[in-house]
């Protein structure tokens, strides 16, 4: 499957690009002494602000503008009918994504409104067409399972998503979604961000080592600092379920 890491000299240099913006606009976080505790129960020393990006248009419009190139490059765009963001931080990415790209646009709930159609998909459904997943992000690629078999219950068919940002550290995230036959394609990680920082005064030395011993080895890691351990905790974490 397509993942984020960069295969190309151009995917190298679209996620310095992006990384470098991200660390711009202050969308990058450090915290090791006060670790982060993400929504699927991991601890980390970083955190990735990618709502940010929406506040600041030029480095929006380069971001965008990349992401479309990506998708051009690794998919293809006319292997594309319909643009899909899921609630609420992809929804403005597939809306400028699908701008640019000249292709409709939906977005997924992640439950019901409760009345008027009750639907899950607004905007129409795009039954039988291709459909390319946007999110901001993505940690463990746990939050696309639900968008995806929304989609697919629809009868969209879904084997692409594209973030921004893929955390690529955390186990399992490659085979949830390859089980699912979904490749995921993301501009840049953390792995590049730390590149972006090298020889610049973001963050200090200590700081730094402390990410790059969290990325060696993000499961232990976050037991040490109380998060959970596996792929397994973490899905069920976000079930509301003790692993």
């Amino acid at each position: 499957m397509t993942t984020a890491s960069a295969t190309t000299d151009w995917d190298r240099d679209a996620a310095l690009t992006t990384a470098k913006l991200l660390l711009e606009i202050k969308a990058v976080n450090f915290r090791p002494e006060e670790p982060y505790t993400l929504t699927s129960g991991w601890k980390s020393p970083v955190y990735i602000d990618c709502r940010r990006i929406i506040f600041f248009p030029r480095a929006r419009t380069k971001i965008v503008e990349l992401g479309v190139e990506k998708i051009g490059r690794h998919i293809g765009y006319e292997s594309i009918d319909v643009v899909a963001g899921g609630e609420t931080a992809g929804i403005p990415f597939a809306a400028w994504i699908a701008d640019r790209m000249a292709a409709p646009m939906a977005y997924v709930r992640k439950k019901p409104k409760g009345f008027g159609r009750n639907a899950l998909i607004e905007g129409d459904v795009p039954e039988g067409r291709r459909t390319l997943l946007v999110e901001d992000l993505t940690t463990d690629g746990a939050s696309k399972i639900q968008f995806a078999n929304a989609l697919r219950e629809a009868g969209a068919l879904v084997n692409h998503a594209f973030v921004v940002f893929f955390y690529g550290v955390f186990p399992g995230a490659h085979r949830v979604l390859a089980d699912m036959d979904v490749s995921l394609h993301a501009l840049c990680t953390w792995w590049d961000v730390l590149e972006a920082c090298a020889g610049r005064p973001y963050f200090s030395e200590s700081a730094s080592a402390e990410v790059r011993r969290f990325l060696e080895d993000p499961c232990g890691w976050s037991a040490k600092h109380g998060g959970v351990a596996s792929l397994e905790e973490a899905q069920a974490h976000k079930l509301g379920k003790k692993p």
